[in-house]
């Protein structure tokens, strides 16, 4: 049975943040009740894992929140380092100039899509916990969501380009959304277990 993200009438910033949560939990549902192994396995043709694609999208979520707060790109990895499928994330690629990406060393651009040294499936869900808290608190104190920032120089970007604040939390909704797709998939091939089959 499906389930209906909350529309809260007359409060845009908390229905765009509703639909974000939504997204950011069906992902998070996916990897419920697997071992690291498991959450590590890519049992698919793609290299994607589900801890990869739970580190990639709090990674995503963060390095577009340090663009809106027109803060630098932290050069180490927080416990990821990537940002982007290609064109699909933080405006089609990725980390380069919007934190890797593939203008990164191919090292750097697989590991933004795996657990590495240190990492952990409760560590990755406890950065992403911190990083939706941030957003939430972002987008509370901005005065408008009409308000702009600019996207940083890099090919897969417009030059001179600048998005809303609107526009970013409709994209975090394509994007968590997206890889919910792909994390269904491969949670059912990991165990046979399947979205919405309540």
């Amino acid at each position: 049975m499906a389930r209906l993200s909350t529309e809260i009438p007359g409060d845009e910033r908390g229905t765009l943040l509703a639909f974000v949560e939504a997204q950011r939990a069906a992902l998070r549902e996916a990897a419920l009740g697997l071992s690291e192994e498991q959450a590590a396995s890519r049992p698919c043709v793609s290299e994607l894992s589900l801890s990869g694609l739970l580190k990639h999208a709090a990674e995503v979520e963060l390095n577009w929140l340090r663009m809106a707060r027109r803060r630098p790109q932290d050069a180490s990895p927080a416990p990821g380092a990537g940002d982007g499928v290609a064109g699909a994330d933080a405006g089609g690629q990725g980390a380069g100039a919007d934190a890797g990406g593939q203008g990164a060393a191919p090292d750097a651009w697989k590991d933004a899509f795996r657990l590495v040294d240190g990492e952990s499936m409760p560590s990755v869900l406890a950065h992403w916990d911190g990083v939706a808290r941030e957003t939430e608190a972002f987008v509370a104190a901005v005065p408008s969501l009409d308000d702009t920032f600019p996207l940083p120089p890099a090919p897969w970007f417009p030059k001179d380009a600048e998005v809303s604040v609107r526009w970013m939390l409709l994209h975090l909704v394509e994007e968590f959304a997206r890889h919910a797709g792909h994390a269904d998939i491969i949670r059912e091939s990991v165990d046979g277990t399947r979205a919405m089959s309540g």
